[in-house]
């Protein structure tokens, strides 16, 4: 069959008239159709098929600009758990995303793929989120983890599962990108970005990250956890030098460390704290003023990375570490669109920390953040 051409099955005229969805039209005939024909053919304005992809879409990964990867790994998480659900929770919220995007309208015609978790990455996940718990109630117990003892040998086996987490996802990453693709994360706990880092900073000389978040992620191997999901910016600052700056956004819950570390490192690293960003707006400032103040630190090449904490908790009420404060919604949705407008090429971003809840409501949230993400891919 040609490279680019896909088989659509032949379903009948039946099911278009009962189920009268974005996909009906594919099933009346079969035939090989180009990117072209499947945006033609395909009904943006009805309800999204259950047998569709990410977003309803039905692009293929060959057909589709975009490529998301999950990555459901919360290993090192010591709080609120669940975010390794959180891939599985979007795809299923995408499919009541309308698809006509309010600023971008034909973005979902550069087309979405979300890519597969190999099975045997999802048991490694598994043995070292219950391997790392062993950990944690050691180090609460104890308060540190005795050398040469069983815990610290498991301590070791966490780490080593941890690097071969980073390992598979700058490969796999890679695979995408030489295939021209965009390449989108989808965690999981805030680990998970490192690996992709890695891979821009073999790529690009100079590259930046726009980091929204309650929390800095600079702690040095959190609770003896080499890759914590705490310690994503500092293990990525002292390791890539191409990282010439991280744009912190929204902080609001640190340590002492991490505030001497930021300071120390402040030729790399920005902060815009959510409580001194408050407090220019209630003095007359503009969000427009932040936000073009946030972008102007940032690089050509610029990394989005978003834990949803970084929002109001009212739109992530279950995620793993929610603090009260935040960026309201559409305060996220002028900061990500003031990026674009800056001429900024947006080399990969990744979405994390989505836990989701019995109402649905995070992955809602999760879901439509994950679309406006794919729509700013869509115009590089």
């Amino acid at each position: 069959m040609p490279g680019n051409y896909i088989a659509v099955v032949f379903l009948g005229a039946l099911r278009q008239h009962v189920y009268g969805t974005r996909l009906t039209r594919f099933f009346t005939r079969i035939h090989y159709m180009t990117k072209e024909d499947i945006i033609a053919a395909f009904d943006p304005n009805a309800p999204a098929s259950k047998d569709a992809g990410l977003f309803g879409l039905p692009f293929t990964s060959e057909h589709a600009d975009i490529i998301i990867v999950p990555v459901p790994w919360e290993a090192t998480v010591s709080f609120g758990s669940g975010a390794s659900r959180g891939p599985d929770a979007i795809l299923e919220a995408s499919s009541q995303i309308d698809l006509h995007h309010h600023t971008y309208p034909d973005a979902w015609k550069s087309g979405v793929y979300l890519d597969v978790f190999p099975e045997d990455m999802r048991v490694c996940a598994e043995r070292a989120r219950d391997m790392a718990q062993e950990v944690i109630a050691c180090v609460h117990a104890y308060g540190a983890i005795a050398p040469g003892s069983s815990q610290a040998r498991t301590l070791a086996d966490v780490n080593e599962a941890c690097a071969r987490m980073n390992a598979w996802v700058y490969q796999r990453c890679a695979y995408w990108k030489q295939q021209g693709k965009q390449v989108g994360l989808l965690g999981g706990d805030h680990s998970i970005p490192l690996g992709y880092l890695q891979l821009h900073a073999g790529q690009h000389a100079d590259f930046g990250v726009l980091h929204v978040d309650a929390h800095h992620d600079l702690r040095a191997a959190y609770e003896g956890f080499t890759f914590s999901h705490a310690s994503i910016f500092y293990n990525a600052l002292e390791t890539l030098p191409a990282l010439s700056k991280v744009v912190q956004v929204g902080i609001r819950d640190y340590c002492r460390s991490e505030y001497d570390y930021s300071l120390e490192h402040s030729s790399r690293i920005d902060l815009y704290y959510d409580r001194d960003m408050r407090r220019r707006l209630y003095q007359g400032g503009t969000w427009q003023e932040i936000c073009r103040s946030i972008i102007s630190g940032l690089p050509h090449n610029v990394h989005v990375s978003i834990d949803i904490d970084g929002l109001d908790p009212g739109l992530c009420p279950h995620t793993g570490t929610p603090v009260p404060g935040g960026l309201a919604w559409e305060e996220l949705i002028f900061l990500l669109d003031e990026l674009r407008g800056s001429g900024r090429s947006l080399i990969g971003f990744d979405l994390c920390e989505v836990v989701p809840g019995p109402d649905g409501w995070d992955a809602n949230a999760g879901a439509r953040i994950l679309f406006h993400l794919c729509a700013l891919a869509a115009g590089q």
